[in-house]
C-alpha cells in the first residue's frame, strides 16, 4: 500500500482557497499519513508588499489555528505546523531572528525572487508576459543572467541554512516555455543544477518533489524535473512528495505521477517528516 503525506499545503491565510480545517478534513479522508501547513512567510521589513503572503498582522491568528488543528485532529491525523520562507538576497532569509522565534515544526526554504542589479526583486513565476516585461527592465533582456541569478539565489540559501526542506527546485522553469529564456538541457544550466545538488546533499537537507504546477495546469511534470531527479539520486539526496497544495482537492493531486517519476529516476523509497527532536528533523522512509 502506497503512503503518502501533504506538507506543502496553503490556505486562505495565504494564497489558499480552503481553510485549515477543510484541509485536515480532507487529507484525513484521503487516507494521507499526515498533514503540514506552510504559508508564505510574512515578508516582514523587506520593503516588498505582495498579496501571496501570509500578512505580518495574521502571523498570530494562523499559528494559533494550526496549533488548535493539531489539537482537534490528534488521535487521527498528524498536523504539523510550518512555513514556506522566501530567501530574497540581503532581505530574507530563515535565520531572520522573527522567523528563529517562532516554534515552527518545519520550514521550507524556496526561491521565487531573483535581485537584479538594477530595480526592485521580482518573482520568476510571474506570467511570461510579466516576466518578459521584468527581464527586459531589469536584466537587459537577459534570459540567462535570470537563470544564473535564481540558482545563485537558490545556492546561497542553502548555504546559508536554516530550514528542512528545499521547494520546487527548478522553480525557473515554469514560466520558460519552449525554452524562450534558457535552455533547460544545455550544459551550462545542468552543472548550475549538479552545484546546487552538491550543496544540498552536503546540507543534509530533503528535496520535495511538487506536483503544485501539475495540479494547477501550467506543467507537465513535477519541480523537478526527471534529469534533475537523477542527479538528486545520484547524490543520495532523499526526497518527500508534496502536493504544494492551494484547495483540499489537490492534497494528494498527481503523486501516482511523482512516485512513477522517482521510480524512472532510480529512488526506492521517499520520506515522511515525523516531527523534531534535540531540534532536528526526524524522517522516516517509506518504499516507493
Amino acid at each position: 500500500m502506497n503512503k503518502y503525506s501533504s506538507l506543502h499545503t496553503h490556505t486562505v491565510f495565504c494564497d489558499g482557497e480552503d481553510d485549515v480545517e477543510t484541509m485536515c478534513r480532507h487529507a484525513f479522508e484521503k487516507g494521507l499519513v499526515s498533514i503540514g501547513f506552510s504559508a508564505h512567510a510574512p515578508l516582514g521589513k523587506t520593503g516588498l508588499e505582495l498579496d501571496w503572503h501570509l500578512k505580518d498582522e495574521r502571523l498570530g491568528e494562523y499559528l494559533d489555528e494550526v496549533r488548535a488543528a493539531q489539537r482537534r485532529w490528534k488521535g487521527k491525523i498528524p498536523v504539523y505546523l510550518g512555513l514556506e520562507l522566501d530567501y530574497i538576497k540581503g532581505r530574507r532569509s530563515a535565520l531572520d531572528m522573527d522567523i528563529r522565534e517562532l516554534d515552527l515544526d518545519y520550514i521550507i526554504g524556496s526561491v521565487h525572487y531573483v535581485v537584479p542589479p538594477q530595480g526592485a526583486p521580482f518573482p520568476v513565476d510571474y506570467p511570461f508576459e510579466e516576466m518578459e516585461k521584468n527581464i527586459q527592465a531589469s536584466l537587459g533582456g537577459d534570459g540567462e543572467a535570470m537563470m544564473n541569478a535564481y540558482w545563485d539565489a537558490v545556492l546561497e540559501m542553502v548555504n546559508l541554512g536554516g530550514f528542512d526542506i528545499v521547494g520546487h527546485l527548478d522553480l525557473v522553469k515554469k514560466s520558460n516555455g519552449n525554452d524562450r529564456w534558457f535552455d533547460t538541457d544545455s550544459k551550462s544550466y545542468m552543472q548550475r543544477v549538479e552545484e546546487v545538488v552538491r550543496a544540498i546533499a552536503a546540507a543534509g537537507l530533503v528535496v520535495e518533489v511538487n506536483t503544485g504546477g501539475m495540479n494547477r495546469g501550467f506543467l507537465s511534470e513535477a519541480y523537478p524535473s526527471p534529469s534533475i531527479l537523477r542527479i538528486l539520486r545520484r547524490y543520495k539526496v532523499p526526497v518527500i512528495i508534496t502536493a504544494d497544495a492551494h484547495r483540499s482537492c489537490d492534497l494528494d493531486g498527481h503523486y501516482v505521477e511523482a512516485r512513477q517519476m522517482l521510480c524512472n529516476a532510480g529512488y526506492t523509497s521517499h520520506v515522511f517528516f515525523e516531527g523534531r527532536r534535540d531540534g532536528k528533523p526526524i524522517w522516516h522512509d517509506f518504499a516507493v
